[in-house]
């Protein structure tokens, strides 16, 4: 009999940053190792991680990571914590790995230790195993991953649907599923973010008539927008290019690299011959793919847009197609490049609310929890409010609401030989903000100082003062950027030039000055004075020198 804890460090009641942790006794078990974007509110920051101090401080008892695919919000923190985490293996499908080494080498981080996994091969681990089934979703070689342990198994869902028509890699092996359901499941970790959706997702997660309607309407060059790791939707993009005589280019070269990696492996299915270089962007009835970095949301049309690519120039003869949907965050940026569209002329095609991502709605949820027939149920992947959601069907279909586990980050449910126990038990969990390449936090205090700037600006005094008079130099220099526009303000930066002065000499006591206590002096009597005059409070910087 086992000790069993699971718990999320990251991945509950938000979208994104997916990081679960499964404890049988002394091993540790992660699944997923994802990011999520930063909204505008988060000035400068690109995106956030878990922190994963949990997993530093228990790194010898860690087994793993496994990744049921390649989106960001499941392996975007591993180039981040693997540097802290070096020699834990990270197992995953064939596409998957190729997506996380391409990742991995552009940050120059080793890669030795991913592990490639087949569907339906257990991975043992002494008393415990690992079991994958391949599930469908937009990416090759999907998994569901299967914990078995000596007091049931442990599975979890990751991003799945329930679709007959997606065939080979995308397919899901019901069969499989249904075998484990009658195994024994202890618990079922299972995908929220859809779960207030009526029905199954299939078909509504099919654009291939959109894609259809739009190369039959528009004979001129065509721009498909899309996330680049959305394979599915590039093979549906690919299909129906293929029953025309059309070329495509494609722009940039993480995407790139994905499609040719693709087509080389077999997981994408198109003629390379019409791969077109970038010498080709501006023939007539070509297709332009684009990728869609989610890092800086539609950065690839917006560089288009402000004439400032090389390559192209939008016209009024173009069409648009965003084939990604717009995701929570990047409204206001998508509807700023919209506006931007209709100034230059182009048609605007983007996908209607009815098209849904490659995720679980309402039956796709239900089905899976009559295949695993879970004695305790655990919502996982979504905003708390989808948590509940999913708790609900799961109760309207029969799973006792005592052993429905509503968690959130940190707080952990402990099983002992088979049994959910009470425990209030938590970890700590924490957000590590994410700037450019750099891997530390940049923590609180640097985005109340960007806030601050962002909103009033910033006021530079530069102070000389003498060493042997211990007088002001010639006078005080006051620079503002984004507080006040100077020449419409003289008196105020006259008055502020005066009260750096009267401040310094109130803080000259027999010829001896503290500095320390004299920035602390002007920037308090600055602030006030600031405030008082424009209601704005202005980062102040201070600078003085003794010469």
């Amino acid at each position: 009999m086992a000790k069993i804890k699971i718990f999320a460090l990251g991945g509950l009641n938000e979208i994104g940053k997916n990081m679960y942790v499964v404890e049988v006794d002394k091993n540790i078990y992660i699944f997923e190792a994802g990011l999520k974007y930063a909204d505008d509110k988060l000035l400068g920051v690109d995106y956030i991680i878990p922190n994963y101090d949990y997993l530093k401080e228990n790194k010898d008892r860690i087994k793993g990571i496994f990744i049921t695919h390649g989106h960001d919000e499941q392996i975007g923190a591993l180039a981040d914590i693997l540097s802290e985490l070096d020699g834990i293996n990270i197992y995953g499908g064939k596409f998957t790995l190729e997506i996380i080494k391409q990742d991995l080498k552009e940050n120059n981080i080793s890669y030795d230790n991913l592990i490639e996994i087949k569907a339906h091969k257990k991975i043992d681990f002494g008393c415990e195993s690992i079991f994958p089934i391949q599930v469908s979703h937009s990416l090759p070689d999907s998994f569901l991953y299967v914990l078995n342990t000596t007091d049931g198994a442990i599975v979890f869902s990751g991003n799945y649907l329930f679709d007959p028509s997606m065939n080979g890699p995308y397919s899901t092996d019901i069969g499989k599923l249904a075998y484990i359901g009658k195994q024994n499941v202890l618990c079922l970790l299972n995908e929220s973010l859809y779960s207030s959706k009526i029905g199954y997702t299939s078909p509504n997660h099919r654009a291939a008539s959109l894609i259809r309607e739009t190369l039959d309407d528009n004979k001129n060059r065509i721009f498909y927008n899309i996330f680049e790791t959305q394979i599915f939707r590039i093979q549906e993009l690919f299909n129906e290019i293929t029953k025309t005589n059309r070329s495509v280019v494609i722009m940039g070269k993480a995407l790139e690299s994905i499609v040719l990696k693709g087509i080389e492996l077999g997981y994408i299915d198109f003629d390379k011959t019409r791969l077109k270089s970038i010498s080709h962007v501006n023939d007539e009835g070509i297709i332009v793919i684009i990728s869609n970095d989610r890092e800086k949301p539609y950065n690839s049309l917006k560089r288009i847009l402000r004439n400032s690519d090389k390559f192209v120039t939008l016209t009024d003869s173009d069409t648009v197609v965003m084939l990604s949907p717009i995701y929570e965050g990047s409204e206001i940026t998508a509807t700023n490049v919209f506006n931007k569209i209709a100034k230059v002329g182009a048609k605007l095609v983007v996908l209607s609310k009815s098209y849904l991502s490659a995720h679980a709605s309402s039956e796709d949820i239900m089905l899976m929890i009559n295949l695993m027939k879970p004695k305790y149920y655990m919502p996982i992947i979504g905003e708390y409010r989808n948590q509940v959601e999913n708790a609900n069907l799961a109760r309207n279909i029969g799973i006792d609401a005592n052993n429905i586990i509503l968690s959130l980050n940190g707080e952990v449910s402990t099983f002992v030989d088979g049994s959910l126990i009470d425990s209030d038990k938590k970890i700590p969990v924490d957000e590590i903000l994410i700037d450019g390449t750099s891997s530390s936090d940049i923590g609180d205090l640097v985005l109340k100082d960007r806030e601050m700037l962002s909103e009033s600006g910033i006021v530079i005094v530069n102070a000389n003062i003498s060493k042997l008079s211990r007088n002001i130099i010639n006078k005080v220099n006051i620079i503002t950027k984004g507080f006040i526009y100077v020449k419409d303000n003289i008196d105020i930066i006259k008055e502020s030039e005066n009260i750096v002065t009267q401040v310094v000499l109130e803080n000259v006591k027999n010829n001896f000055i503290d500095y320390n206590k004299l920035r602390l002096d002007i920037r308090d009597r600055l602030g006030k004075y600031f405030y008082k005059e424009t209601e704005s409070k202005p980062m102040i910087l201070i600078i003085v020198q003794e010469i």
